[in-house]
């Protein structure tokens, strides 16, 4: 065989490796593993195909959200459905970051603050982040989709995937604040990987240029959601010295929301 084609036949199995394995860790989908694979149930250290898995999670809602529109429904309950389509997929996995971390600010200490964000119930703050960061998603969604049901679908997609995207810039900015658990498992992300991730992130946030949004609007989308995971960071720096996976989940969700406001301010 070429060496130039067994390379890139190389290259195209740990790219495909490392997106199945971004899709079993992100999601709840019942994804068998393959012979290629080498760790199947891990997200790979090398998390280039995160924002690649966060665009195909976004197709799953987009397409709910187009087919509930088609089927007659308004466009609250559309979004509705495609925003629960969201958290059926992930299993919550990045709403319960939200509010663990917001139930967490109730603590303290940073001692008291982790193991408040370790307990498996959930407290006044937690319950009152998630649903004004429901409502704001939902609502955000159902404006968008009103003025524009292609331009709704793009959205969820392209922030999907940069949302996904920033949560490794927490990861790799934050020192793991425990020495177990998700964060500090995928704490060790070297430049060249944060890069690519960082690259496609950034082409898949432009998408909804296909559907009739402005360059500005897409840019500012982009520029406020990394502001918005840029608090996160700061909160988490001064609240529990480090990051966690609930910290990496509230950094998405914010990113998305901050994302969805923008896409829906004077449409």
């Amino acid at each position: 065989m070429d060496p130039r084609l067994s390379k890139a036949k190389d290259l195209a199995t740990c790219l495909a490796a490392e997106f199945l394995g971004c899709l079993r860790f992100c999601t709840r989908l019942p994804i068998p593993a393959l012979g290629f694979e080498n760790a199947p149930h891990e997200m790979p250290i090398g998390a280039r195909m995160l924002p690649v898995a966060g665009a195909a999670i976004g197709v799953i809602a987009a397409i709910a959200l187009f087919v509930a529109a088609k089927l007659g429904l308004p466009p609250p309950l559309a979004a509705l459905i495609g925003i629960a389509c969201l958290a059926l997929v992930t299993g919550g996995l990045h709403e319960d970051g939200l509010a663990d971390v917001a139930d967490a600010t109730a603590g303290a200490t940073p001692e008291e603050r982790l193991a408040i964000m370790k307990d498996s119930r959930i407290g006044a703050f937690g319950a009152l982040a998630l649903v004004f960061g429901s409502l704001a998603r939902v609502l955000g969604i159902a404006i968008i989709a009103t003025h524009s049901l292609c331009l709704a679908a793009w959205v969820l997609i392209a922030i999907a995937a940069v949302s996904r995207t920033l949560m490794l810039f927490v990861l790799y900015l934050l020192p793991p604040a425990r020495a177990e658990g998700a964060g500090a498992a995928a704490a060790a992300l070297s430049e060249p990987t944060l890069a690519v991730a960082g690259l496609i992130g950034f082409l898949f946030g432009l998408t909804p240029l296909l559907a009739g949004a402005s360059l500005g609007r897409v840019i500012l989308a982009l520029v406020l959601s990394a502001a918005a995971v840029y608090g996160v960071i700061a909160l988490a720096r001064q609240l529990f010295k480090g990051q966690t996976g609930d910290v990496a989940g509230a950094a998405q969700q914010a990113a998305e929301i901050a994302a969805y406001l923008v896409y829906a301010a004077a449409l």
